[in-house]
């Protein structure tokens, strides 16, 4: 397994098929795309990648995660998470990380040493084109949750 840190903006772009698994509006991934460090996790091919920006002070965000659906639950997004995490440990002091109020990746993140910090009510509804629907539920609210490094 080898993880590898992609600098150049034309370079994340080619990423942009599995960045829209966890952000479905490619406008709100171009957001944060060209300011965010982008790391990719190979197994064989590629699995997971993830966009990690820095939000000043000592406080980092992750903005997007996403595994390829035929390799989620195989460990690769924890592993992702712990490798930035570590990344920037010694640059800063919290990791943030804001996702749907989803029963799916909530969890997912609590089980990586995440903890609730805040919520934006109706984001879902205010930010993107089309309801975001996961696991059969419409999201609504973004959660923030937090981690120290």
């Amino acid at each position: 397994m080898k993880i590898t840190k992609v600098s150049e903006i034309d370079e994340k772009r080619e990423f942009l098929d599995l960045l829209l698994l966890a952000d479905e509006q490619e406008n709100m991934i171009e957001k944060y795309l060209g300011r965010g460090e982008l790391f990719a996790l190979y197994d064989e091919d590629l699995k997971t990648v993830c966009i990690v920006s820095d939000e000043g002070d000592g406080v980092f965000e992750i903005q997007s995660l996403a595994t390829y659906e035929k390799d989620q639950g195989r460990g690769y997004g924890r592993k992702m998470v712990e490798y930035v995490c570590g990344c920037y440990g010694d640059k800063g002091s919290t990791m943030f990380v804001g996702t749907g109020d989803s029963p799916l990746t909530v969890p997912f993140y609590e089980h990586c040493g995440f903890s609730f910090s805040h919520r934006i009510k109706d984001y879902m509804l205010e930010h993107y084109d089309n309801p975001i629907i996961e696991n059969g539920v419409q999201l609504f609210d973004k959660v923030y949750l937090k981690r120290e490094i």
